[in-house]
């Protein structure tokens, strides 16, 4: 069965590291492939050639893990950019401790960070207010306490911070990509005054 059309988890892109001979967490480079698509129109080749280089490797070992690691990167663009606007970060699921969790959502941030962070000033002046802050605000999660236990006041923090982060990456991408997703403005002066 092809892997093109299975949506990717986690653990699924973990155990491909993992093929790799790599123990580091995707979140980081799901952090930065959401900013790279936002601003950047990542290629499937550039995507694959990041990736290769971040596990230490040439090439995808097999064809399998090629379309693995490919479809997240298709995944993430659609999820972007579909009207539903339903991205999720590629973070640790309910399988793993809140420590785990909290970790994985400060290695998305850091990703994600490492790509904003390069955006020239005078790119950065065209962003709205609220990208700019939601932006900004994600530089607190680099800091973010892992060590939680595991109760459900840490969890609700920790979904917060989670959507707080997909929210701003929702923002990124809309703001750079003018009519993706096809989404009602609120904010038309012509949409209001039609009943």
């Amino acid at each position: 069965m092809s892997l093109i059309n299975e949506r990717q988890d986690f653990s699924d892109i973990a155990d491909t590291f993992l093929l790799h001979g790599s123990m580091q967490s995707p979140a980081f480079l799901d952090g930065r492939l959401c900013a790279l698509l936002a601003l950047h129109d990542l290629s499937a080749e550039g995507w694959l050639e990041a990736v290769c280089l971040h596990l230490g490797v040439e090439q995808p070992r097999d064809e399998a893990s090629a379309e693995r690691l490919l479809g997240w990167r298709r995944q993430t663009s659609e999820a972007l950019s579909a009207s539903e606007m339903n991205y999720e970060p590629l973070l640790p699921d309910e399988l793993f401790s809140l420590a785990e969790r909290a970790q994985g959502l400060k290695d998305w941030t850091l990703g994600f960070l490492e790509v904003t962070d390069d955006v020239g000033e005078a790119a950065r002046k065209q962003w709205s207010e609220a990208l700019t802050e939601a932006v900004s605000d994600l530089k607190g999660l680099t800091a973010i306490e892992t060590d939680l236990d595991d109760d459900p006041e840490n969890e609700n923090d920790l979904f917060a911070l989670s959507e707080h982060a997909r929210m701003a990456a929702m923002l990124l991408y809309t703001e750079q990509h003018p009519g993706l997703p096809q989404v009602e403005k609120v904010d038309d002066p012509e949409a209001q005054t039609k009943h």
